[in-house]
């Protein structure tokens, strides 16, 4: 049953990622829309649960926090060094980013997808009405995650059979989740760090690339409307989830 309801989150996702790539010819409002999605992800949905499961503080610091900062530091890091390299070497950049970070962070969506299955596994071992809240959950925001996926991977100049092809994993990833969550349980701590380090890589993608190259040639009224269109998206997701 779990892997059977994880297809409505595979086609989401599909969903998501061709929106993205059907509307290039407005990519300032894409990325607009995808950095509203990730900031809205990130401060509505997944800080809130890191926070919850992983509680402990670490002095005086909730644990998810220290994460949330080290993951948004450890994004940072891991740009600088790829774009140096690639420099170094001659290789192609896309505006000065390296592709290799587009493909780490899809990868980074890919593995958040694979927990989101493992949680709608986890969840029907629970009870049928645990199972349908979190599934309904995790499909509505699956659009976001393949429109990100997507977004991410083209924004650093990666070809767009690339971008398709983290997006069908990114697609394929809650149904493998789902159906190893019979044989996988993640220690709720764990989890909580987890989550708390991919939302500081997430806010750090969104704040200081997606968002600034939304606005660098069309710094529009449309674009602003689309990113806090984005957020609200998924206040409205985590609320009819609630």
């Amino acid at each position: 049953m779990a892997v059977f309801v994880a297809l409505g989150a595979f086609l989401m996702t599909l969903a998501g990622g061709w929106t993205a790539q059907r509307v290039t010819d407005r990519r300032h409002l894409v990325l607009g829309l995808a950095g509203g999605l990730m900031l809205g992800v990130v401060g509505l949905d997944l800080l809130p649960e890191a926070l919850k499961a992983a509680g402990e503080e670490v002095f005086g610091v909730p644990a998810a926090l220290l994460l949330f900062v080290a993951g948004f530091l450890l994004a940072h890091l891991v740009e600088r060094l790829l774009a140096a390299r690639q420099a170094s070497h001659g290789g192609e950049e896309s505006n000065g980013r390296a592709p290799e970070v587009g493909l780490t962070a899809a990868a980074a969506m890919v593995g958040h997808s694979y927990m989101d299955g493992v949680a709608i596994g986890a969840a029907f071992q629970v009870g049928g009405g645990m199972g349908t809240a979190v599934t309904l959950a995790v499909v509505a925001h699956d659009f976001a995650d393949g429109f990100n996926t997507y977004t991410i991977t083209s924004l650093y100049g990666n070809a767009r059979r690339k971008a398709l092809t983290m997006l069908f994993a990114d697609a394929v990833a809650p149904v493998a989740g789902a159906a190893s969550a019979a044989f996988v349980t993640v220690p709720e701590g764990l989890l909580g760090g987890y989550l708390g380090l991919f939302g500081g890589v997430l806010l750090y993608l969104a704040a200081a690339e997606i968002l600034p190259e939304a606005h660098h040639e069309h710094p529009a009224r449309s674009t602003l409307l689309c990113t806090v269109a984005g957020a609200a998206f998924i206040w409205l997701v985590v609320g009819l989830a609630g």
